[in-house]
């Protein structure tokens, strides 16, 4: 006879195992997503997908990004794997006399507050993280907000 308890804890770890991580199938989909949208606007950028500890998972430069688009990606997907937020979003939180004033400065270059990163969630839980840079805010937040809505239909 099988002991509850046992089975319980065993449930508990199957459904963990069994959840989604960010893996470089899934940080390549959700490249070849903003790809394609950032082609159809002819805004050549740069995607960053990082894990929910901030590691880089993948990175993909479009021909003819800025070098700059590098860096400000991958701290636009640190920032929103980092915060479970947007960084429009976070933008708005560390402005003078809002809650997170002064954030920014905790993580000296690590943190971008432009738009264009987006939490990856999946079931409610942050999985990672992914940064747009090469267009303009706009353009950068709609790419990286058509590509993570990808992963919402895990």
């Amino acid at each position: 006879m099988e002991d509850p308890k046992v089975r319980q804890i065993a449930d508990v770890v199957v459904r963990a195992m069994r959840r989604e991580r960010m893996g470089l199938a899934l940080a390549r989909r959700l490249i070849e997503q903003g790809e394609e949208m950032a082609e159809s606007m002819q805004v050549p950028m740069v995607l960053t997908v990082v894990d929910d500890g901030g590691n880089v998972v993948a990175l993909h430069r479009m021909d003819d990004s800025l070098l700059a688009s590098i860096a400000i990606s991958h701290a636009k997907a640190y920032t929103a794997a980092a915060l479970r937020l947007s960084t429009a979003e976070a933008a708005q939180a560390v402005l003078p006399g809002q809650p997170l004033y002064g954030l920014q400065e905790t993580h000296p270059g690590k943190f971008c507050l432009f738009g264009g990163g987006e939490p990856i969630m999946v079931d409610g839980r942050c999985i990672g993280g992914l940064g747009v840079s090469g267009g303009t805010v706009e353009q950068d937040m709609a790419v990286a907000a058509y590509a993570a809505a990808f992963a919402k239909q895990l």
